[in-house]
């Protein structure tokens, strides 16, 4: 049964008052339908299932599959079974708005949140189990080691939570990483007035070249250096928040990208 378990990086949660704590932390007033990534044996899908909302839950192993129908009842429950980073979001729910949860698999945690900030106008809600170090990075704020990437593009489009550490203790096979569960909730306000693929390249070129200053890592793009006088240019990328970028970004909107 845990052959899989290698081959997909799950480590499945054995405690079920961890379990219920991190059902009961996902906002169901607001949205109904949710989706749960990667079910596993349903630790979280038994507790799921008593509430009032329409599920569905995407996993890509088989023998998982096999187990959740043993241990959970699967009436009002929809599976799917495929790998959800290839899964089209738009047709899981009609292209109606669903909220995420799941005890994610630690090697593709990250690309599950870049996913959902890809879909972001149809999610208002996430809650995840993710590795501690990841789950530290999306909720930090300037000036911090793990602030980067993942940190401020989330920050602008989600309030981000760290709403508790699980040890490693509570997992089949116990994982050489502490976990912890974040919850993000989707701003009431996150349009801005910039292009958003040109703000997105501005974020990932600067952190990528986190030690420059922006003026030297965004030289490459500009026609005329005179923009990378403005003051903000001498500052790192750790340095400055999401809304810092969104000004840089309009700054920059005229410019050859």
């Amino acid at each position: 049964m845990f052959g899989s378990i290698k081959r997909y990086g799950q480590h499945y949660l054995t405690d079920k008052a961890i379990a219920f704590q991190i059902a009961d932390s996902l906002p169901i007033n607001s949205c109904k339908n949710v989706l749960e990534v990667g079910p596993g044996f349903g630790a979280l899908t038994r507790y799921l299932n008593e509430k009032s909302i329409d599920l569905t839950v995407v996993e890509i192993d088989k023998r998982s599959l096999e187990a959740l129908k043993v241990h959970v009842p699967i009436y009002n429950l929809t599976i799917i079974h495929k790998d959800f980073l290839k899964l089209d979001l738009h047709k899981v729910f009609n292209q109606n708005e669903f909220s995420i949860i799941g005890n994610f698999p630690y090697n593709i945690s990250s690309q599950i949140l870049f996913k959902a900030l890809k879909y972001r106008q149809f999610i208002p809600n996430l809650v995840g189990m993710f590795q501690k170090e990841v789950a530290h990075r999306v909720v930090s704020g300037p000036g911090t080691k793990e602030y980067g990437i993942l940190s401020v593009l989330i920050q602008l489009y989600y309030h981000a939570e760290l709403l508790f550490d699980v040890p490693s203790t509570v997992f089949y096979p116990p994982p050489k990483v502490e976990s912890s569960v974040i919850r993000l909730t989707r701003l009431s306000n996150d349009q801005y007035p910039c292009r958003t693929d040109l703000l997105h390249k501005i974020i990932k070129t600067t952190f990528n070249q986190r030690r420059k200053q922006l003026r030297t890592s965004l030289k490459k793009f500009v026609n005329h250096v005179s923009i990378l006088k403005d003051d903000v240019f001498t500052k790192r990328p750790e340095e400055l928040t999401g809304l810092d970028f969104v000004e840089i970004t309009k700054k920059m909107e005229y410019e050859k990208f």
